[in-house]
C-alpha cells in the first residue's frame, strides 16, 4: 500500500492519495483544487487516479474533484446523504472500495459537521485485513477537536441537531475502533472548522479518546452544549465555498484562463470606478511605501485567502496588484476558496504610479515609542485594537478601542472619522489589512503600529527590570 499526505499550511488542509502498487490504483481523499502534485505523484509512483473521495462538502475550501475527475476520469464518492449537481458513487454505512489486492478503503457514514459527512477506513490488507490502520475522519474528529456543528444554519439544520449526531458518530462508530488507528483529518491548527485544532496532523485513536476535550465520558446534551460554544466567527465565503462543491462549475484552468489577464493602469481605474476591488497582495512594507489609492492589502505572505474571503465582497470583481510573476499565485489561492471573479492583473504597480503620482498613497507609521510618549502626554490618538478578543485579554493598549478586524467594516461607527487613528494587531499583517480598509472607507487619518502589540509589549517594558 502506498500512503501520500499533503498539508497546505495556508488553509491548514489536509489531503491523502492512498493506491495500490499492484493494481496500479489510487484514490484521492479530500484534495486542494489545484490538483498538479496528486497527478505528479501518480505518475512517479507508477499509479493513475481511479476515485475520487470528498469526506463532505467543505466549506473552507473549494475542493479538486472535478478537476481530478476532469484529468483522469476517476469516479468521485460523497456520503449517500449528499446532494449534487454532477454524478458521484454515494458512499454508505459499510461499502468498500478494492483498489487492489493489498489496500482496501471503507466508508463509515458520520455525519455531524454536516448530515452527508463520511470517514475512510484505510486498510493495508498485508498487516490485516479486518483492523484498519488509519481513518480519515474529514472534519468529524480532528486531533485535539471535533467538527464544530454550527455551519449548516443557513439551509435549515440547527447547530444542535448536527451535535447530537455528531455524538452519534463519535461514540457509535469512530471510538469503537482499535486504540492503534491512526487519525488522520483534514484540518490542523489556523482551521476555522473547530476552535481547538493542534497543530500535530495526525494521532493514534487511543491518545485522542484520552486527551481530546470533546470525547472525554459526557452526556449528549453536555457534548452538544460544549461543542457548540465559544466557536470562533465563520468567515462570510463559507456558505458561498460550500455550495460550490456540490455544484458544477468551471475547473481552476478554466478559471485561470480567463482572470490571469495583464490591464493597464487606465483599466484599472476604469474598473475602481465601476465597483471592483483593488487587491494589492505586496508585503505590508511595500504597500505602505506607495501603493494606487483605494486598494486594499492582503499580503500573500499570510492567510491570504482566508482574509481575502472574509473581508471582500465576492460579488464584486477584483483586480489584483503585486510584483511581477505573484498573480498566478494570488488568483490561484483565491481560487481555492471560490473567488473566480477576477478580472485581471497590474503587475507593475510602481511604474504606473510613476506616471500617474496623483493616485500614489502611502501608509503613515507610528513607533511603539512615540504611541507610549502619547499615551504618557495625554494626546494619544485613537488606537483601534483589531485582534481576536482571547488576543486582547492577555493584554492591550490602555484606552484603545476592540474592533476584530472580521468585524471591522460593520463596526466603522466605532472609529471616528475627525481625529488621528492608529491600528495594530499582534504583530503587523492584519493591521495593514485594517489600515488599508479604513483608508478605502475615507478615513483621511490613519497610521499603523510598527510591530503591532509584541513590539509595543516590549517598549513598555523596563529597560532594566529588577531581579
Amino acid at each position: 500500500m502506498i500512503f501520500r499526505s499533503y498539508y497546505l499550511a495556508c488553509l491548514s488542509h489536509a489531503s491523502y492519495l492512498v493506491a495500490d502498487e499492484a493494481s496500479g490504483r489510487a484514490a484521492v481523499v479530500d484534495p486542494q483544487r489545484d490538483v498538479a502534485q496528486y497527478l505528479e505523484d501518480a505518475a512517479r509512483l507508477g499509479v493513475r487516479v481511479t476515485d475520487v473521495v470528498l469526506t463532505h462538502f467543505h466549506a473552507d475550501f473549494v475542493s479538486g474533484h472535478l478537476e481530478l475527475a476532469e484529468a483522469t476520469g476517476a469516479a468521485i464518492h460523497v456520503g449517500a446523504q449528499a446532494r449534487a449537481d454532477y454524478g458521484f458513487v454515494p458512499a454508505r454505512d459499510g461499502d468498500v472500495l478494492e483498489l487492489g489486492p493489498g489496500t482496501r478503503l471503507g466508508f463509515l457514514e458520520t455525519p455531524g459537521h454536516t448530515p452527508e459527512s463520511i470517514s475512510v477506513l484505510v486498510y493495508d490488507l498485508a498487516k490485516s485485513a479486518t483492523e484498519p490502520q488509519g481513518v480519515l475522519t474529514g472534519d468529524t474528529l480532528f486531533i485535539g477537536d471535533v467538527g464544530r456543528p454550527d455551519l449548516m444554519a443557513s439551509v435549515g439544520v440547527t447547530a444542535e441537531e448536527l451535535g447530537s449526531l455528531l455524538y452519534d458518530s463519535l461514540h457509535g462508530k469512530l471510538l469503537r475502533l482499535p486504540d492503534a488507528t491512526t487519525v488522520y483529518p483534514a484540518h490542523g491548527a489556523g482551521s476555522l472548522c473547530g476552535k481547538n485544532l493542534s497543530s500535530e496532523l495526525s494521532s493514534p485513536l487511543g491518545v485522542q479518546r484520552r486527551t481530546n476535550y470533546a470525547l472525554q465520558p459526557m452526556s449528549k446534551a453536555e457534548f452538544v452544549r460544549v461543542v457548540t460554544a465559544d466557536q470562533p466567527e465563520s468567515p462570510a465565503y463559507f456558505a458561498y465555498a460550500a455550495d460550490a462543491n456540490r455544484r458544477v462549475r468551471d475547473t481552476l484552468g478554466e478559471t485561470l484562463s480567463r482572470t490571469l489577464r495583464p490591464l493597464s493602469l487606465d483599466d484599472v481605474v476604469a474598473l475602481a470606478k465601476s465597483g471592483a476591488v483593488l487587491l494589492d497582495v505586496r508585503p505590508p512594507q511595500a504597500f505602505g511605501a506607495a501603493h494606487l489609492v483605494g486598494s486594499v492589502n492582503i499580503a500573500l505572505g499570510g492567510r491570504y485567502a482566508t482574509w481575502a474571503g472574509t473581508l471582500l465582497d465576492r460579488t464584486r470583481p477584483i483586480v489584483l496588484i503585486g510584483d511581477p510573476g505573484a498573480q498566478a499565485e494570488a488568483a490561484t489561492r483565491l481560487a481555492r476558496i471560490g473567488f473566480d471573479h477576477v478580472a485581471g492583473h497590474l503587475d507593475d504597480v510602481m511604474g504606473a504610479l510613476r506616471a500617474r503620482p496623483d493616485l500614489l498613497r502611502r501608509v503613515r507609521k507610528v513607533s511603539p515609542v512615540d504611541l507610549l510618549a502619547r499615551l504618557d502626554a495625554g494626546t494619544a490618538p485613537v488606537v483601534v485594537d483589531v485582534r481576536a478578543a482571547p488576543e486582547r485579554d492577555q493584554g492591550h493598549v490602555p484606552g484603545s478601542v476592540s474592533v476584530p478586524l472580521p468585524q471591522l467594516l460593520a463596526h466603522l461607527d466605532r472609529i471616528p472619522r475627525d481625529r488621528e487613528v492608529v491600528v495594530h494587531c499582534q504583530s503587523g499583517y492584519r493591521s495593514a489589512i485594517a489600515a488599508s480598509l479604513l483608508a478605502r472607507e475615507g478615513y483621511a487619518n490613519v497610521a499603523d503600529l510598527v510591530g503591532g502589540w509584541v513590539s509595543f509589549d516590549a517598549a513598555r517594558a523596563p529597560a532594566f527590570p529588577e531581579p
